[in-house]
């Protein structure tokens, strides 16, 4: 059962002018220091930047609810299984914003998908509720 659904765009050239004028004091706020290792690794960092920032805010939507506060930036990380698809690992906040979102005997799954064309990046988040697997 889906709970909730998210959605952000975000255009590359403001991460770039952000990460120009601020450097590691905005990548330590915004992102794990696992996404800053992958993002560094690409050829346009600030593109995988911008594509992991809109994965947060949509995220952050996909979870919210009319009492819920803001997240902490790190705690959405986005990562990649070995296929290259997208996913989002949550702590802190974040796990208690699913816990209040998910119903009861259930397990969330959050789907994402991530694309960029250059000047803007987007993500989409779904959040699921699944039953849990009854016990013997």
């Amino acid at each position: 059962m889906i709970v909730g659904i998210g959605t952000d765009i975000c255009d590359i050239r403001r991460i770039e002018k952000i990460i120009e004028r601020h450097g590691q004091r905005f990548l330590d706020k915004t992102f794990t220091s696992a996404e800053q290792i992958y993002c560094d690794t690409k050829a346009r960092p600030a593109m995988s930047y911008a594509k992991r920032f809109a994965a947060k805010e949509a995220v952050a939507k996909a979870l919210s609810g009319s009492d819920t506060g803001s997240l902490s930036w790190t705690s959405v990380e986005v990562k990649n299984d070995p296929s290259g698809r997208p996913l989002a690992v949550l702590s802190a906040d974040a796990e208690l914003r699913a816990d209040l979102v998910c119903p009861e005997n259930h397990s969330l799954n959050i789907h994402l998908s991530l694309s960029d064309d250059y000047p803007y990046a987007t993500a989409f988040a779904i959040a699921d509720a699944i039953p849990d697997a009854k016990q013997s």
